[in-house]
């Protein structure tokens, strides 16, 4: 029992990963650090397109770049690299011998991209019917857009989010990081999961279709139904929230921060604090329905009397008085902050360059810890162990 707490609760699942870029990396490297044994298959000599996407790259000891981007590294640890050519008749073959003793595969090709090869899902089950066979698309199996490639910054357009993101009067704004692939990876990896234990009761394999842009739409949360039972199209308000006043990034004198009033007697401590006491009994903005009524007037009040006040000191009484605020970090304020190195979010480990720095889990499992076993590997770096681990050649 001890040693499979030191193994993951994972540990055991074979995962042929034939997926490249972010959303199918990010889901295949969550269930590598949940122990899985992750086979990332590559092309020989090239690799994951995302290993050339630099700067920065993975410097060498004497301090010399490798050609190794630190976007690759993001969503690639926990996984061992086999190089093959797929577009052979041996390389198929060699993905087929794999897939017969895998648990799961994710793949993101194009629609129809594997049938050609002889690898799409009806392929596969003929020699491993209890595999869980998980397709990362852009727009999915069906529909008249299936044939489309996918993108992060398409999705984030056609699913909506970019017009819900960014100031008022500007332009539509996508969202700073993939995250519609890595939204995507999520939900492929909780399905996946799921069909394990359907697969535990049933013995059933079963084919799972993930789309990019269903799953930005999925997570539009509550401005799609806003619009949903409204019919009204919802605008851009910058950091403003559609169905709370204030919520949003404030300027004070010498920076940003968050305030997040989510009730009224929060909103009569905050005003309290910056000096607008009277606007707690005021009937214009003594709710937060009158509130989002009164936006236009109130936040124009609240930023005069913030940008000419310290923000520490802002800051400092708001959390005194438990009304909810909070900074504006950059990344090097984040990484240096005692909340990640007590919460582990930066973990090292050694490449085979070097070592290096990657983020960490965020899931915190008290009998079985997420563990760290490989770096992100080098292409075609561990064909020969995984051969002979998995088809005992060699």
């Amino acid at each position: 029992m001890e040693n499979a707490k030191k193994k993951g609760p994972l540990a055991g699942i074979k995962v042929l990963d034939m997926s490249r870029i972010l959303a199918g990396p990010s889901s295949t490297q969550l269930l590598g650090d949940y122990g899985a044994d992750v086979v990332k298959i590559e092309r020989p000599g090239m690799g994951d397109d995302t290993r050339k996407w630099g700067p920065p790259y993975v410097r060498d000891a004497a301090g010399n770049e490798t050609g190794e981007s630190a976007y690759y590294l993001a969503a690639n640890r926990n996984k061992r690299s086999v190089a093959v050519d797929i577009s052979t008749s041996d390389g198929a073959l060699m993905i087929k011998a794999l897939a017969e003793k895998a648990d799961i595969l994710v793949e993101n090709y194009k629609l129809g991209g594997l049938k050609k090869y002889g690898l799409d899902y009806e392929a596969i089950r003929e020699v491993n019917p209890a595999i869980i066979y998980c397709s990362i698309t852009g727009f999915g199996q069906t529909g008249p857009n299936a044939h489309l490639p996918g993108y992060d910054l398409m999705a984030q357009g056609y699913g909506g989010i970019m017009s819900l993101t960014g100031e008022p009067e500007g332009a539509p704004m996508k969202v700073g990081v993939g995250i519609a692939d890595i939204m995507c990876g999520m939900y492929a990896a909780t399905a996946v999961l799921a069909a394990l234990r359907h697969r535990e009761a049933t013995g059933e394999g079963q084919h799972i279709d993930v789309a990019l842009v269903d799953s930005q739409i999925a997570w539009l949360i509550n401005e799609g139904t806003n619009y949903l039972q409204s019919g009204e199209v919802p605008k851009r308000r910058g950091n403003g929230h559609p169905n709370i006043v204030p919520y949003q990034v404030f300027a004070a004198k010498d920076g940003h921060l968050i305030v997040a009033v989510g009730n009224d007697s929060q909103f009569a401590r905050f005003c309290d604090i910056i000096g607008l006491a009277a606007l707690a009994d005021d009937p214009a903005y003594a709710s937060n329905i009158k509130r989002i009524e009164n936006r236009e007037a109130l936040i124009p009040m609240i930023e005069a009397k913030m940008g000419a006040m310290e923000k520490q000191a802002l800051l400092a009484a708001m959390k005194a008085a438990n009304v909810p605020c909070g900074e504006v970090n950059d990344l090097a304020e984040v990484f240096a902050s005692d909340q990640v190195a007590a919460r582990g979010m930066v973990v090292e480990m050694q490449h085979p360059h070097s070592m290096v720095k990657l983020i960490g889990n965020p899931v915190k499992f008290s009998q079985t810890p997420v563990r760290y076993r490989h770096a992100p590997p080098l292409c075609g770096a561990d064909t020969a162990a995984v051969l002979k681990d998995w088809l005992g050649e060699g």
